[in-house]
């Protein structure tokens, strides 16, 4: 059963990345890992970051005296061998529900009861994370962040009951069965209400960011020139402007864009303010800070964003690489509040971000080979990039190559360093060009 151990999981572009050489199959991923049943009775969760693998053991060493925790087998420095459950989640055991039972209300207050004892901070589950068994009886499992986030309130399980229609139905037995708790979360929600339609963002004037108040007890996950935004719930947040203008420019793109994959999906607007989906994930501009060269994948995926947006109307044709996001659903891209009012026709920003990042050349290298027609778009007029800017470009493709020239074999280094002299020869030609 060690045969486990040779699996590798790692962080991919969009998805995990799993090289599995064994016949265990795959039952479950997700953002930290990957679960392979073992037998009937076991499991293992293999996950992408050791930090993460020991603090969901360290969770499940604490409630190893719960009911609903699974029994723990085995730990090690990037994975949890832990019981299997071969039963429908409470997500799908519920799903023809109309009201949700009194038994199972019962039990998710005894489990949320029995956490909060326990001094886990993370007081909450969402249903794919509960099992059900055999007379009812509940099992929970992902803890990674049991000790980490704090949740004194279920939101995610809210969230989830309330997607499924069940939420008003559990609120009202939790009424019935636990005034006090019943209480306690109305009281939460209440001093944790977020009037987003009247905080006052100012703008900061011409070449400066928006002024913010900084009583505002809710999260600020970004600002910027034209607006800021906060987080106000597990899968929201609002961008508040400090000019009208800006907000209605960018809820024209926005209304007019759903259709569009990468355009985030809006739920709510107003004079000043747009709630839409909040993304989870690293932007682009992160992801590439750790990567040493620019897959074709990342090619194919903003070329496609860019041909789509001028397809689609869009006057400000740019993808800057902090604006485009890794979700799960693919490539999400924020900020389009000059996209059908200023006239660009090559994304400028993104060819900034690759020469700082050092990899423009690649990045125009991969766009020759897939869209040749637009590479000749870009390239019919030289690219304005400045002496500062090249010697950027040439200190941190100097940086990424020597990262890579540190992995290869001692053999090779002498050929890398002729082949990496022509290159340099080569970029300055086409710099300078």
């Amino acid at each position: 059963m060690k045969e486990f151990k040779s699996i590798k999981v790692t962080k991919g572009i969009k998805t995990l990345i799993i090289d599995n050489p064994t016949n265990y199959p795959l039952i479950g991923m997700g953002s930290q890992g990957a679960v392979f049943k073992l037998s009937e009775e076991k499991c293992v969760k293999i996950y992408t970051d050791q930090l993460q693998a020991k603090m969901e053991a360290e969770a499940l060493k604490a409630g190893q005296h719960l009911s609903f925790f699974p029994r723990l087998y085995e730990t090690g420095s990037n994975f949890v061998v832990m019981e299997y459950f071969n039963a429908p989640t409470l997500k799908e055991y519920l799903r023809n529900c109309t009201y949700i039972p009194e038994s199972i209300t019962n039990k998710l207050l005894s489990m949320l009861n029995a956490m909060k004892e326990a001094n886990f901070t993370m007081v909450d589950s969402p249903l794919r994370h509960i099992f059900v068994l055999e007379n009812e009886e509940l099992k929970v499992v992902d803890h990674v962040n049991a000790f980490k986030r704090q949740h004194p309130v279920p939101l995610k399980l809210l969230r989830d009951l309330n997607i499924i229609l069940l939420k008003d139905s559990f609120l009202s037995r939790v009424k019935k069965m636990e005034p006090d708790t019943f209480k306690t979360w109305e009281e939460y929600f209440a001093k944790n209400s977020f009037d987003y339609r009247n905080i006052p963002v100012a703008s900061g004037g011409s070449g400066n960011g928006v002024k913010v108040d900084s009583a505002v007890s809710h999260p600020l996950i970004g600002k910027g020139h034209q607006g800021a935004v906060y987080r106000i719930s597990e899968d929201k947040c609002v961008k508040i402007y400090g000019k009208p203008d800006h907000c209605k420019q960018e809820k024209e793109v926005l209304l007019s864009s759903q259709d569009l994959p990468f355009i985030p999906k809006v739920y709510e607007t107003g004079p000043n303010y747009i709630v839409m989906e909040y993304l989870r994930g690293a932007n682009l501009n992160q992801y590439l800070k750790k990567q040493y060269s620019l897959s074709e994948e990342i090619t194919k995926r903003l070329l496609d964003i860019l041909t789509t947006m001028k397809n689609s109307g869009f006057k400000q044709i740019d993808a800057p690489l902090r604006h485009i996001f890794l979700t799960n659903q693919g490539f999400k891209s924020v900020d389009h509040v000059y996209s059908y009012t200023r006239i660009q026709d090559r994304p400028l920003e993104l060819f900034q971000d690759l020469l700082e990042r050092g990899f423009l050349e690649s990045f125009l290298e991969q766009v020759r080979t897939l869209d040749p027609k637009t590479h000749t778009k870009w390239t019919k007029e030289p690219i304005p990039i400045s002496e500062e800017d090249q010697a950027i470009e040439k200190s941190t493709m100097n940086k990424n190559q020597q990262r890579k020239k540190e992995k290869l074999p001692e053999e090779k280094k002498s050929w890398f360093r002729k082949k990496y002299r022509n290159h340099v020869k080569d970029l300055r030609k086409w710099v300078l060009s």
